[in-house]
């Protein structure tokens, strides 16, 4: 009896080793795991991409590199309050939207993108906006700005991209955000994205506009006024 007993006793002994080495197996499995670096995809349900090496560099100060766990977006403006989001605060708590749209450049030059991030709408139905707010101003980390009527922006689920061909936007395509402006020529899709001003200032000339660019940017209408 006294010997089943002892071999009972190891019995567990060797299960609880057992146990204890698959768990620190397991752990140190888990800890050599590699990321490996996000591949772009070429084509999307069917449609050929062009490559995210594609677009030409034509930025005003040239590519901005921005701090993703410094980064603030400032919204305000005609609204209640002044609300500022962090890169994390964006990605991870707003729905996430996927579309292919074509960028067309002035230089005669276009790129076509499998586009992910969120819709602008989204974001501003958030806001309680004054009354007589009816622009858009968007302003970027290099002194860019662009603005859009509201109506254009929530009315065609204009999104502000992350992401393209599955990969997150370089930093020469505007990380960490670039506004799609579907139907737009390309000077309206305005990159490093810092602030978001609601504005009843319809006539705001952003930076190419103030120099003789059409505001509107319709690309079935001239890019010069």
């Amino acid at each position: 009896m006294k010997k089943e007993k002892i071999i009972l006793i190891l019995f567990f002994i060797l299960v609880i080793f057992l146990g204890a080495f698959y768990y620190v197996k397991k752990e140190n499995n888990t800890e050599q795991i590699n990321q490996l670096k996000s591949v772009e995809i070429r084509e999307y349900k069917g449609e050929n991409l062009s490559s995210i090496t594609d677009f030409r560099e034509n930025s005003i100060k040239g590519p901005q590199h921005i701090n993703k766990e410094t980064y603030n977006l400032k919204i305000n403006g005609l609204i209640e309050k002044e609300k500022n989001l962090s890169y994390d605060d964006i990605v991870n708590n707003y729905e996430s939207y996927e579309k292919v749209v074509t960028l067309d450049c002035v230089e005669g030059w276009s790129a076509k993108i499998l586009w992910e991030g969120f819709l602008v709408k989204d974001l501003l139905n958030e806001l309680k906006i004054r009354p007589e707010a009816n622009t858009v101003i968007f302003r970027a980390y290099d002194g860019y700005s662009t603005s859009f009527p509201i109506d254009y922006l929530t009315n065609n689920n204009i999104i502000i991209a992350y992401k393209m061909n599955g990969v997150p936007l370089p930093p020469e395509r505007g990380f960490p955000f670039q506004l799609i402006a579907e139907s737009k020529w390309g000077y309206k899709w305005i990159k490093w994205i810092t602030e978001i001003e609601l504005s009843n200032d319809s006539n705001y000339k952003g930076y190419w506009e103030s120099r003789g660019y059409s505001d509107t940017g319709n690309l079935d209408e001239s890019f010069l006024n």
